[in-house]
């Protein structure tokens, strides 16, 4: 049987003129329109296409690919905004995308572009987009570990940081005090645990803390001294923004790699950047930490 809002595996069945239809199983016969048909495509052949409801609530087919899929999170930019309907947002197909008012956590403008689940309403069976991404989450308690790597999307700013969606399903929350670069609702992070709440919430971090972040960072950043003639532009007076640009990681993170490479004599600053020192049977330990 064809799901909704998903992509499908359908058989072919007769043509039209407006085009084929495919076994939809429980659904019925399924068009999809001429414009969307393969080139000697047969009866009984199998297609891929993506189920949805047109401008007159019918099923179609399409084989062009939607932004997300039912359950996905993705960030839409907002097209058109029709009261008392909701805002349209495009999402790659035909037929654009509708966010309820009551879907919406904030006012949406036009060229906006806002960060949405987008999932089946039950009683219409429309496919719909919700600004509340976690609608849907789980309702077990979140299966993380502190120091763990996630990924995460940016959804709103609350006084005490930013409020993401975690693997897609999970609330989590990014404080202003662990972001010193620019981040911006709607994008996609990859960061750590920080700690799991009693609520089952997550407060989350875009660098892994303690010593276990120093060790690989001081490798990474003789690795770049050695590409780079064995100088690096970068040093601790260095903007954050260039730092995590070149390494993905904190100023303060940064700033403890290079004193752990200090102490071990393996590099000098020469003010602006580093120079990397001959002692290359050096290697960061844990008495590089101390």
């Amino acid at each position: 049987m064809a799901i909704i809002g998903k992509h499908n595996k359908l058989t072919v069945l007769h043509d039209t003129p407006q085009g084929i239809y495919l076994d939809g199983g429980e659904h019925g016969e399924i068009l999809l329109p001429n414009r969307y048909v393969p080139k000697g495509v047969l009866m009984g052949d199998q297609l891929e296409v993506f189920v949805y409801r047109d401008s007159e609530d019918r099923l179609v087919a399409t084989t062009e690919t939607p932004r997300a899929t039912v359950g996905e999170v993705a960030t839409l930019r907002v097209v058109s905004v029709s009261r008392p309907i909701g805002a349209f947002l495009d999402w790659g197909l035909a037929k654009d995308l509708l966010l309820p008012f009551r879907e919406q956590t904030s006012p949406v403008r036009v060229g906006q572009d806002v960060a949405v689940r987008v999932y089946l309403d039950a009683k219409s069976q429309r496919i719909v987009a919700s600004m509340k991404l976690d609608r849907d989450s789980a309702l077990e308690p979140p299966d993380y570990r502190p120091g763990q790597q996630v990924e995460f999307v940016i959804s709103d700013k609350t006084p005490l940081g930013y409020k993401a969606l975690v693997e897609g399903r999970d609330s989590g929350l990014l404080y202003h005090e662990g972001i010193a670069v620019p981040v911006r609702i709607g994008q996609k992070l990859k960061g750590f645990v920080r700690a799991l709440r009693p609520d089952g919430k997550i407060d989350l971090s875009l660098d892994q803390a303690g010593y276990p972040r120093v060790a690989p960072l001081a490798r990474r950043i003789v690795q770049a001294l050695q590409h780079g003639g064995g100088r690096l532009t970068l040093d601790d007076d260095s903007p954050p923004e260039a730092i995590r640009q070149a390494f993905a990681v904190s100023k303060k993170a940064f700033k403890q790699a290079l004193g752990t490479l200090y102490k071990a004599r393996r590099i000098r600053f020469s003010k602006p950047g580093i120079e990397l020192l001959d002692n290359s049977t050096w290697s960061p330990g844990k008495d590089d930490a101390r």
